[in-house]
């Protein structure tokens, strides 16, 4: 739990807290307790399931807080972003810092970060068949992983 400045007690040691990356110029403890709740996480939620982590740990964060958060930490790229089937925002704390697919479990959200090879090559032959520049593009694979087909099968 992230505690807030305000709330903290002189009787217990201050909690360390993990660096937020490229917060912007806004660091404040809501905002680290956004980024922590994501890194616990480690797998791709919405906003609202961010919400309810930091509910659930005593963070008192609004969810308009985490909504914001969130697009600021997308607008740097400090985290990976994917739309779910309905169209759902979802979120996971980047962990590379150069351009990465992912793997994604339609499930449960477990995600595996993949190179793209192939994925690389065809979207620049398009690109140029078509007389296009590229500038970048976005590739996700969805499956069930194997925790989530194991319990399928019970």
């Amino acid at each position: 739990m992230v505690t807030p400045p305000s709330a903290a007690s002189s009787a217990s040691p201050p909690r360390r807290r993990t660096p937020a990356p490229k917060l912007g110029v806004r660091n404040t403890w809501q905002r680290t307790a956004v980024v922590e709740a994501l890194r616990d996480m480690d797998k791709f939620v919405s906003a609202r399931q961010i919400h309810e982590a930091l509910e659930h740990r005593g963070d008192k964060v609004g969810l308009t807080t985490v909504y914001r958060t969130l697009q600021s930490l997308a607008e740097v790229e400090a985290v990976d972003v994917l739309q779910n089937k309905e169209g759902e925002s979802l979120y996971r704390h980047c962990l590379s810092e150069h351009h990465h697919h992912h793997l994604v479990c339609a499930e449960c959200g477990r995600s595996e970060e993949i190179e793209g090879g192939p994925v690389e090559k065809w979207a620049q032959l398009v690109a140029q068949r078509y007389g296009y520049e590229l500038v970048g593009h976005d590739a996700e694979v969805f499956g069930v992983c194997r925790a989530c087909q194991a319990a399928r099968k019970k």
